[in-house]
């Protein structure tokens, strides 16, 4: 789910880039390059949250493996 998350969030900042590019007035530019730049950050935060929960999934993962070997 989380990698839909920045899928869609990369593709609206594709979008807001490229209707920037189009843009004929200035203030169209800038508030589409303004929505480019909020959703890069929006998938960026989704990309890290997504990476610090495969690093908490494989933490536990060694605790519960170092506790059976302990245990066994």
């Amino acid at each position: 789910m989380m990698s839909q998350s920045y899928e869609f969030y990369a593709e609206r900042a594709r979008e807001a880039a490229d209707e920037a590019a189009a843009a004929t007035l200035d203030n169209v530019r800038e508030r589409n390059l303004r929505a480019e730049k909020t959703w890069a950050a929006l998938a960026a935060q989704a990309h890290r949250v997504k990476a610090d929960r495969i690093k908490t999934e494989e933490a536990k993962a060694a605790s519960r493996a170092a506790e059976a070997e302990a245990a066994g």
